[in-house]
């Protein structure tokens, strides 16, 4: 079925993207918000002030190969987690254990968990978190986020939940999407938990119509596939990944994946308030 733009309303909207690498870039999805009459706007983490994000229509949280166990060494992940907190509508306050937790966090993929305790004060303004930006709304709304210490890198199915099948992601219910992630996070009190691996059960949770969070990559251009394989070459390297294996899967796999994230993409953004 194809998927057709939504009318350009007359009052333009605002969307901020959270980018860590730039090869993690909003892919698929960016002509799919152009369509819908928002102005996106990419701000390099580390680099570029966060402050627009704060009050953005919508905030999409990207991919990294950082984590939330990482706040110590980077201390712009506690930036990002502040904010996060603070739009979706949250009084948080960080256990002791979180705090030794951050001070404790050293590599990129084996990190410490983040515990924090809150109470919702607010309704979630939209934001949808990917791979790391999901962790990291895990962990601004109160959930733990852990290294597993290994990796699920490559193209496999999903197994949604009775919510995940009645939703967005019932588009993507017969593709192998994207994988590509070490650490895991646990499902935040009041989401609903939408989908699973064998290896990672926790991939994709919902807060209400306005936050989505994904472990997984549907934003992922298959064409521009190779960008990841050579940003990520140390870590293929490391687990022992063969990139011509994840070619050859994107080949099988790619361009089906990218119709249904269209699908799944559009049913999740045309449902938003406003």
């Amino acid at each position: 079925m194809p998927i057709m733009p939504s009318i350009r309303p007359s009052v333009r909207r605002t969307a901020v993207a959270l980018r860590h690498v730039a090869f993690e870039d909003l892919g698929l999805l960016e002509p799919l918000l152009v369509d819908r009459g928002y102005d996106v706007t990419v701000l390099d983490v580390g680099v570029d002030d966060l402050a627009p994000a704060a009050d953005a229509d919508l905030l999409v949280v990207l991919g990294g190969p950082v984590g939330v166990g990482d706040v110590a060494a980077y201390p712009v992940l506690g930036e990002e987690i502040a904010l996060l907190r603070e739009r979706l509508g949250a009084d948080r306050s960080v256990s002791s254990a979180g705090r030794r937790s951050e001070r404790g966090a050293t590599t990129s993929r084996a990190r410490n968990p983040i515990a924090r305790s809150a109470t919702a004060s607010a309704a979630p303004r939209p934001t949808l978190g990917i791979c790391l930006g999901a962790q990291l709304i895990a962990a601004a709304l109160d959930a733990e986020v852990r290294p597993t210490g290994r990796v699920e890198i490559g193209y496999s199915p999903l197994t949604l939940t009775t919510e995940g099948a009645a939703g967005p992601l019932a588009e993507v219910a017969d593709v192998p999407v994207l994988h590509w992630h070490g650490d895991a996070f646990a499902i935040p009190a009041g989401a609903a938990h939408l989908a699973a691996t064998p290896g990672f059960p926790n991939q994709a949770f919902a807060l209400g119509a306005t936050v989505l969070g994904l472990q997984f990559h549907l934003e992922t251009d298959p064409a521009r596939l190779e960008q990841w394989l050579i940003g990520h070459s140390g870590e293929l390297a490391a687990h022992g990944l063969d990139p011509h294996e994840l070619r050859a899967q994107a080949r099988e796999h790619g361009a089906a994946l990218a119709d249904a994230a269209r699908r799944a993409f559009t049913r999740w953004l045309d449902a938003l308030p406003g």
